[in-house]
């Protein structure tokens, strides 16, 4: 394979886009320490070589593509700009896509057979065998990712590798065979459910009810519903007069006060005899609000209310008003199941790359704990396919858990007896760090650092609920300078929650500057004994590892995010005790072992190549960062170290070092064949970035 590789790339001028930030005369005139100190990778002068000359038509860092504009610089700008349109038009455009011959039935793709659809004329899709063999792209090389399991390939003629089939065109074989490695999927039923909002969530809401989190949160139909019964109830006059006494901030909100009925409670209330809701009900005096206050001594109350949602931001709760019976049912800490994560390799929820096929390369190299990409919470609960998707689990993943994204108690717990309920797993991470404006806009992930009372009602809701362990991931902070997780750690384990990953970073540095170790040691120090503790930062090497094993004797273990992306092989390494010196050859036969997960993954016919290839590249933006052990004059690289430009020991070496998109092209069609007509390609992250001034 790597005698494919063109011997022009040990030309400078021929590998487009090499990193041109750092020169080879700066290597040269500088000493391994003094580069070590500017955060410039020390690599040997031998291997040094001037950066390549960009091309002027290509501004866009990081973004490739190919067709007939290539070269054109008045259309290549243009074919950047997507036209948006409407949900209806692109229902309407997939639906006539569908209909032509390049999408064939997938019940005749696999059995062959134009009767076999059981839709006839009214398919979706086309019934063409002919058209679609005339214009399907040529059969890529090697075997079909299925031609070693026991059943026959799922796509059948659409299958981009149909002339190693065997047995030629597969009769009567099942999607679902090719996934019999796979589970956590979602039900047809449950989805439908989901879709109409009739799913019921009684553990949820009984906890929701039980800690006076559930009235509030009601749909526009319930609420309207319930105004109309207040309007015909005798006692609505009587409950106008009790909001008068309201507080100002909570005069414009529109939420009706529930009341008891007769035989029972409507769903939200509360009788006299039940535990008292962690926020005073709008009945209630001031006089009485001054009764339970916090520790700053004042009675706050968040006004601010989303749809659908609880504000919960400084509500309190008074154990003390818990009635025995309540009490007695609540489980014991020590009755829920425990997960042992100390000195385990525990590979971090990652987005994007850290899929499903990227987690079974992991496994194969030594990973011990894997964990899923962040879904959304609501998005889970609308019964969104694609979100689903995230939380699916590879039968090889023997310690897996899913990480779920939420604002608000009742949706994070409602999420949770949902997983518990629907999916295989061992643990259930609630995000509370993401730094993601469109998440903290919404108020998730890092938003909850600022709101640690929310923070307590979501982990007390959503522990209470289920016996899979429920685990955090946060931040130090918010704001730079303002660290404030030393304060909460003491109290997270009490919350219910079995352990804590702290990633040693406020929300305002992303991904800049390095992580504060110092302080993850200061709050595993301060941890409970029941409370598992995970360092999460900067992880590139053994050395590191053991280092911040050392330094905090109580951590658990460290959480390996980034370092994964750039060397999966870390694992190893740790595991062995030892710097790899990694040949190209051994890295492109672990690019080969992604490609044929995320074939058996996302499928071998186009779609599913062309998805393949999509995650491949963005995996390929944070690979090209790797430098090879044997070009280094200071051993281990350092996560924060620019690399310079450099040759590397063989061709295949050089083209795996570029930064530029068009070479992670050349690397993808070295394994998935050519890429389409007018194929372009724009990495999603940029992991280094700083966020702005105006956050403080």
């Amino acid at each position: 394979m790597e005698d494919s590789v063109s011997a022009e790339l040990r030309d400078p001028t021929a590998v487009s886009e090499e990193p041109a930030s750092l020169s080879a005369s700066t290597g040269a005139q500088l000493t391994p320490e003094e580069l070590v100190a500017k955060a410039i990778a020390p690599v040997k002068r031998e291997y040094l070589r001037p950066p390549p000359v960009r091309s002027s038509c290509n501004n866009v860092k990081d973004t490739a593509s190919t067709g007939k504009n290539d070269g054109d610089d008045k259309a290549a700008p243009s074919s950047l700009v997507k036209e948006k349109k409407s949900k209806r038009q692109m229902k309407r455009e997939r639906r006539q896509e569908q209909k032509s011959t390049s999408h064939l039935c997938p019940e005749i793709a696999k059995t062959g057979d134009v009767s076999s659809c059981r839709y006839s004329d009214k398919c979706r899709f086309s019934h063409d065998i002919e058209a679609f063999k005339s214009q399907k792209p040529a059969d890529l090389d090697g075997e079909c990712p299925f031609s070693g399991a026991e059943q026959l390939c799922p796509y059948g003629l659409a299958c981009r590798f149909a002339g190693t089939h065997k047995e030629g065109v597969p009769a009567g074989s099942s999607v679902a065979l090719k996934k019999c490695s796979e589970m956590n999927g979602l039900n047809k039923d449950v989805q439908k459910l989901l879709w109409k909002n009739k799913m019921k969530f009684p553990k949820a809401d009984s906890k929701l009810k039980e800690l006076g989190l559930l009235g509030h949160g009601k749909s526009k139909s319930r609420v309207k519903e319930e105004k109309e019964d207040v309007v015909s109830n005798d006692s609505a006059a009587d409950r106008t007069r009790c909001g008068e006494v309201n507080n100002d901030m909570d005069a414009d909100l529109d939420i009706p006060v529930e009341i008891p009925e007769e035989n029972g409670q409507t769903e939200g209330t509360f009788s006299s005899d039940e535990s008292r809701p962690l926020k005073k009900p709008k009945s209630m005096s001031s006089e009485n609000c001054h009764s339970d206050k916090i520790d700053n001594g004042a009675c706050m109350i968040d006004a601010t209310i989303s749809e659908g949602h609880t504000p919960i931001d400084s509500e309190v709760v008074n154990d003390s008003v818990l009635p025995d019976s309540d009490a007695s049912l609540k489980s014991h800490p020590r009755e829920k199941k425990l997960i042992d994560f100390r000195d385990k390799l525990y590979l971090a929820p990652l987005t994007t790359v850290g899929n499903l096929p990227f987690r079974r390369v992991c496994k194969v190299l030594g990973a011990d704990v894997t964990c899923g990409e962040m879904a959304m919470c609501t998005n889970l609960l609308q019964g969104q396919a694609s979100e689903w998707a995230l939380l699916r689990r590879h039968s090889s993943e023997d310690l897996f858990g899913v990480q779920i994204c939420g604002a608000y108690p009742d949706t994070v717990s409602r999420a949770v007896e949902l997983i518990d309920k629907e999916c295989v797993i061992d643990f259930i991470d609630i995000n509370m760090g993401c730094p993601i404006d469109i998440v903290v806009n919404k108020g998730a992930g890092s938003a909850l650092l600022m709101k640690p009372m929310r923070m307590k009602s979501v982990v007390e809701t959503a522990s209470g609920i289920v016996d899979t362990p429920i685990t955090i991931k946060v931040r130090t902070g918010y704001f730079e300078g303002k660290n404030r997780i030393d304060s909460l750690i003491a109290d997270i384990g009490n919350w219910g929650a079995g352990a804590v990953t702290i990633h040693g970073r406020t929300r305002q540095q992303r991904y800049s500057k390095l992580a504060d170790w110092e302080y993850i040691n200061r709050c595993s120090s301060l941890a409970p004994d029941s409370l598992q503790v995970i360092g999460n930062g900067d992880v590139f090497s053994y050395a590191d590892w053991n280092r911040h094993k050392v330094e905090s004797p109580k951590l658990a273990t460290c959480m390996i995010a980034r370092g994964a992306l750039i060397k999966p092989w870390l694992f190893t390494e740790i595991k062995e005790q030892r710097n790899w010196d990694i040949t190209s050859g051994e890295r492109l036969n672990i690019l080969k072992d992604f490609v044929h997960f995320g074939l058996e993954h996302w499928g071998s016919d186009t779609k599913g190549v062309e998805t393949t290839r999509h995650f491949l590249l963005e995996w390929l933006s944070y690979t090209c960062r790797y430098i090879p052990v044997g070009l280094l004059d200071v051993v281990p690289q350092r996560l924060n170290w620019r690399p310079p430009s450099y040759f590397g020991r063989d061709d295949l070496e050089t083209l795996m070092s570029s930064d530029s998109a068009a070479d992670w092209i050349k690397i993808s069609e070295m394994l998935l064949g050519k890429v389409p007509d007018a194929f372009s390609f724009a990495p999603k992250h940029k992991s280094n970035a700083y966020d702005r001034a105006e956050n403080g």
